[in-house]
């Protein structure tokens, strides 16, 4: 058993949380480079957070520029225990409306040229994604988002595309034959990277708009989205303060915490210390040897 530290990822229209008590922002050097921006630090309730504005203060960093391995990594390095993204997205279903919330529970991912993962030549690792969030936060953050106000779809099925710009009509058809229920263009690698880092991962997608498959309807413009987005901001906020008032005093393990247990398969004598390095905050608990 352990004290919770949540990781929050904001998304578009969310780049603070008022909520929290001995708030500050705090500069977190990685060896992936510098985060999206400074990470905000305080209490709700006795819960801790770490929020970290994912397009950085003023959504200055587009979707494909965002350094995800950083952003995993800053908040492996302040002690969170499990990760919350909120994520501005498209709906692809008729009955998931504007302003709707959805505890995705599946990805597909569209994007190109991301970096995928903390490891490669010299210590490779291979993480089970098959269940791609956890269960027991995304149940949480479900509910707390009921709590907020907001309907919720228990489970959906999110497509990660590349961006900047949105789908076409012929995208958003195929997307929808494929089962996909939500599109957006940040959950991934930011996913699969949580995983490596064994943090317990949830994502909480807002819908802001149909994308643009329904007849007759406009193709999607920022100016609508953003109308919607600011309205889901607000509910997201609450959504936190009713989060940390649902969780458990104590947090009991996860599966997920030590994942790389059965992942590792470098041998030993063939690791690349340069990038062990790197790894010091990933693999700490795995391979002890982190320093700080």
């Amino acid at each position: 058993m352990a004290d919770w530290m949540i990781g929050v990822l904001g998304g578009s229209g969310l780049y603070a949380i008022d909520a929290l008590d001995d708030a500050r922002w705090q500069r977190v050097d990685t060896p992936w480079g510098p985060p999206s921006d400074e990470i905000l630090t305080g209490r709700i309730g006795g819960i801790g957070f770490a929020f970290l504005p994912r397009h950085g203060r003023g959504h200055r960093i587009a979707p494909a520029e965002i350094n995800a391995r950083a952003n995993i990594d800053a908040l492996k390095r302040l002690g969170c225990t499990d990760v919350l993204a909120l994520s501005a997205v498209g709906s692809l279903r008729e009955e998931i409306a504007p302003g709707d919330f959805v505890a995705v529970d599946q990805f597909i991912d569209r994007t190109a040229g991301r970096p995928q993962s903390f490891f490669g030549t010299g210590m490779v690792a291979h993480v089970s994604l098959a269940d791609p969030v956890c269960p027991r936060l995304s149940a949480l953050a479900a509910a707390a988002g009921q709590a907020a106000g907001a309907r919720v779809a228990p489970r959906g099925t999110y497509v990660a595309i590349e961006g900047p710009q949105f789908s076409t009509r012929a995208e958003s058809h195929l997307y929808r034959s494929w089962g996909a229920d939500v599109i957006g263009m940040t959950a991934l690698p930011e996913a699969r990277l949580a995983r490596e880092a064994e943090l317990p991962y949830a994502l909480i997608g807002m819908a802001t708009d149909y994308d643009c498959w329904r007849a007759g309807e406009a193709h999607v413009e920022v100016d609508a989205v953003l109308a919607v987005m600011h309205a889901n901001a607000a509910r997201a906020r609450r959504l936190i303060t009713e989060l940390a008032a649902a969780l458990p005093a104590m947090r009991a393990p996860s599966p997920i915490d030590t994942c790389l247990d059965a992942a590792l398969i470098t041998a030993p004598e063939a690791r690349d210390p340069a990038l062990l390095a790197r790894l010091d905050a990933i693999t700490a608990r795995v391979l002890g040897q982190r320093g700080d």
